[in-house]
């Protein structure tokens, strides 16, 4: 069986650390996540809790703010538990065991607004063209490896 959930999106709120009484580390946050839609749909938006532990939670609490694009991989988890009320719930989440910058810093740091205060989730992508750290070799040199 298999259980991965891959998620890119933007944290709802700056995430906060927090201890276990056993003293590991534990950090709970959401990430808004725009869903597929149609041509002329409204655009919708699920918000997913995320739970991240150890070296993933002091990471995520250390280098991330609210607004800023994250990829999560991890798993999906149920928790049943009584309400103050009684009543049986069932909550969902992601477990995170692997957390990674989606965004370059320069975009972190000045996340541009929509019209409604909204942070856009348009995925940030990475090309070759622009090759300024590498050095090309031609066919027919040696490799340094």
């Amino acid at each position: 069986m298999i259980n991965v959930v891959v998620l890119t999106g933007r944290l709802t709120a700056d995430p906060e650390l927090r201890h276990t009484t056993s003293g590991i580390a534990v950090t709970s946050f959401s990430i808004a996540v725009d869903r597929r839609y149609r041509s002329g749909e409204e655009r919708q938006t699920d918000f997913i809790n995320i739970v991240a532990w150890r070296a993933n939670a002091e990471f995520v609490s250390n280098y991330f703010k609210k607004g800023q694009l994250i990829a999560i991989e991890g798993s999906i988890q149920t928790r049943r538990y009584q309400d103050k009320d009684g009543n049986n719930r069932v909550a969902f989440e992601v477990v995170a065991n692997n957390v990674q910058f989606a965004e370059s810093k320069r975009d972190s740091a000045r996340p541009e607004q929509t019209g409604d205060g909204a942070v856009p989730t348009t995925p940030v992508s990475f090309s070759n063209s622009d090759s300024g750290d590498f050095t090309e070799f031609a066919e027919d040199e040696d490799l340094p490896f």
